[in-house]
């Protein structure tokens, strides 16, 4: 659920990427800067979908990506709200509580709403991580989508896959959880070039 195309300040997803330059020099130095920047950003808005009252709240919210007061998170701004709506009406028939790993639960909603024109990987482990959050569970390798293939080739990393395993990482973005190392990629994927392992 990275910020890597948030662009107004009055989304609750918005990262204020640094201005320190095309380069950060590091993967150390992107690396804290995503901490400095972005990683409670992420973590707040992970939390707003464990404090939904119920499943079946969270999950609808998240299908229609909505923030908490009701508005739409930047990456699924494009998303016609038709589209969104099946998804909700999909994804509520899923007994989500019976799952016991995030991969099941990105299986059980790209099985779901996979085929629909107009969702796209992004979409899908967005909506997957939102549910994971209130259900606990949250990844144990990085997924990848548009923006985080682009960071993981830019470090030399596989980026054809549906997603990389922590091993496969360097050293300095193993600190990070994998869901923190996949909105780093994504945010920072153009700093990532140059950037010395």
């Amino acid at each position: 659920m990275s910020s890597c195309t948030s662009n107004t300040k009055n989304d609750s997803s918005f990262c204020k990427q640094p201005t320190i330059g095309p380069h950060l020099g590091t993967l150390e130095a992107v690396v804290q800067s995503y901490r400095e920047t972005c990683q409670s950003r992420l973590e707040a808005q992970l939390r707003t979908f464990g404090d939904e009252p119920t499943l079946q709240s969270a999950v609808a919210r998240a299908a229609l990506a909505e923030t908490p007061d009701g508005k739409r998170y930047s990456h699924q701004r494009r998303i016609k709200r038709v589209v969104l709506r099946e998804m909700r009406r999909r994804l509520l028939e899923i007994g989500f509580s019976k799952l016991r790993s995030f991969d099941e639960i990105h299986n059980a909603v790209d099985q779901a709403i996979g085929s629909i024109r107009g969702v796209g990987d992004l979409l899908l482990y967005d909506t997957a991580l939102r549910i994971g959050a209130k259900l606990g569970i949250m990844p144990d390798r990085v997924y990848l989508h548009s923006g985080t293939r682009r960071g993981a080739r830019a470090l030399g990393l596989p980026s054809k896959r549906r997603s990389i395993s922590i091993a496969e990482l360097p050293v300095a973005l193993r600190g990070l959880k994998p869901h923190e190392i996949e909105d780093c990629l994504c945010i920072f994927k153009d700093d990532f070039q140059g950037a010395a392992p």
